[in-house]
């Protein structure tokens, strides 16, 4: 199939774009497949994924500026990101949390735009409940994870499962684990500690459910969607710092301003993303 050469501007777009999916990618809320989906470029990617070897010389020249403009993306977010969940920690979550909750209707209108019917609520209340069940056991039993190469193995493959299954941000699963922190400060430094078992997690990830979740969302598209909007709310739920804001009405008010400012950015970055046209 022959493809007309990109025009400068379009290139620029494209890197664009790229930016804006990896910062979705490592932000808490803001998922990098959905923003593939936005941008119109999530097809090519899976079929990228799916079969890399066949699809390497017709996909990668035309992705290669998104690619660059992910990398630029993600790794310089997940610098600033590493700073400010150490120095400021009760704030930074509760604008995570902000940013999760302005993306909640765009999530909801990707997940009806290929219908609605009556049971995919039910797909999202089973997510809900299975993960909120999950988590509040953790806390019950004072389960503390600690930090490891098999960790960051599972850091690598939520990772991935945020760029294949659209609406999965890699941080709605590691952030109530309490190993969100961890991995996005290895990744602002580099520590190849952390990047190497991340990558072999995300590879193998890639591998095995490339394919799969690309077919999932083909044929139970509505339901698929719905059931990881479930566990986006779920995970939010148990992320919140109820106790910072009893501590101080200053620190309320912080907190406060951080989820508001979190939602406004959130509900601005929808309306761009709307502005900007799709690859056909």
């Amino acid at each position: 199939m022959k493809e007309k050469k990109s025009s400068p501007l379009q290139m620029v777009l494209r890197v664009l774009q790229g930016i804006l999916i990896g910062v979705g990618a490592v932000l808490p809320g803001i998922s990098g497949g959905v923003l593939c989906v936005v941008f119109g470029i999530y097809k090519p990617v899976m079929e990228l994924l799916s079969d890399p070897f066949r699809r390497f010389k017709t996909h990668v020249p035309k992705l290669m500026p998104v690619i660059i403009g992910g990398a630029i993306g993600f790794l310089g977010v997940a610098r600033i990101l590493a700073f400010f969940l150490e120095k400021y920690p009760d704030p930074s979550v509760c604008l995570f949390i902000g940013l999760i909750t302005g993306m909640l209707p765009s999530l909801f209108r990707e997940a009806n735009e290929q219908g609605h019917p009556k049971g995919c609520y039910v797909s999202m209340g089973i997510a809900f409940a299975l993960i909120l069940g999950l988590l509040i056991c953790l806390n019950l039993f004072s389960v503390v994870i600690t930090p490891n190469f098999g960790w960051y193995i599972f850091c690598g493959f939520c990772l991935a499962l945020s760029v294949i299954a659209p609406g999965m941000s890699f941080s709605t699963l590691l952030m109530p684990l309490g190993l969100y922190t961890p991995f996005v400060d290895g990744l602002g430094s580099l520590n190849f500690g952390i990047l190497i078992p991340a990558g072999i997690g995300a590879i193998v990830t890639v591998i095995c459910l490339a394919k799969a979740v690309d077919a999932l969302f083909d044929r139970f598209y509505p339901y698929a969607f719905h059931a990881i909007i479930g566990i986006v709310i779920a995970a939010t739920i148990m992320i919140i710092p109820v106790q910072s804001f009893t501590v101080s009405v200053s620190a309320a008010a912080v907190n406060i301003i951080c989820l508001a400012a979190g939602v406004i950015a959130a509900l601005a970055l929808d309306r761009f993303n709307s502005s900007i046209p799709k690859e056909e």
